[in-house]
């Protein structure tokens, strides 16, 4: 475990560590965060950057959570309420469109239809449903195509009114290249993030940890699966 997050802490870790250790790394996946990118590009040059699928795909939700949320704001005034068309699919925008069912697949038709303004949701929608669709493509060469092809129609020319496409547009393609090498090499942070997700999860039901030893020493228990092995949680 290394405190802080930035460039320079990352940088500093990788430089610590021996050449012999820096040339076996041939793949760093990352979120993001610009800072990782160039560290890694300074310390491990020859390595592949790739930018996680899940980081890609979140960001995406995110931008069409605030589509939603400035729609919402312009067509009704106030925040989302109970009764609210676009408050009421709230989740079910992030849903992947395969598991939708058939009930959620009206109430997603009725909000889209119930104001023009919420065109733009759906459009953001639409996009946000088709990055999933590429990482889900059959093959690899498949959905770095129809990945591809994504991101090149909504880097530019995207229509004032849709705002949040048209920055995420912009800023998945300045990471372009890092998103489509996940069709090359597959690699993912995914048990990274799966980790982590054991780790917030300790955090929240630890109520602090005063001693850093015994939070890194718990927190190896918790996300190594030890906890039935021992009695310390």
């Amino acid at each position: 475990m290394v405190p802080g997050r930035s460039a320079k802490v990352l940088t500093e870790w990788l430089n610590a560590r021996d050449q012999a250790f820096r040339d076996r790394v041939k793949v760093v996946t990352m979120d993001g965060f610009a800072g990782y990118h160039s560290a890694a590009a300074k310390a491990v040059p020859a390595a592949r950057t790739v930018m996680d699928p899940f980081h890609v795909v979140h960001l995406a939700a995110d931008k069409l959570t605030v589509c939603r949320q400035r729609i919402q704001q312009a067509t009704t005034g106030h925040r989302g309420r109970t009764g609210d068309p676009l408050y009421g699919i709230r989740r079910t925008l992030n849903t992947r469109a395969g598991l939708l069912t058939d009930k959620q697949k009206v109430r997603l038709f009725k909000a889209f239809t119930a104001n023009d303004a919420h065109a733009a949701v759906e459009v953001t929608y639409g996009v946000y449903q088709r990055l999933i669709a590429a990482y889900e493509a059959s093959g690899k060469r498949e959905g770095k195509i129809a990945m591809y092809k994504l991101l090149r129609s909504i880097r530019t020319g995207v229509p004032t009114e849709l705002p949040e496409l048209a920055q995420l547009g912009r800023s998945l393609w300045k990471r372009h290249r890092e998103i489509l090498a996940y069709f090359d090499v597959g690699a993912s942070n995914g048990p990274v993030e799966a980790i982590n997700g054991r780790l917030e999860h300790l955090r929240g039901i630890a109520l602090g940890f005063r001693n850093l030893k015994h939070y890194i020493l718990r927190s190896l228990i918790h996300s190594g699966q030890l906890q039935d092995r021992i009695n310390a949680l």
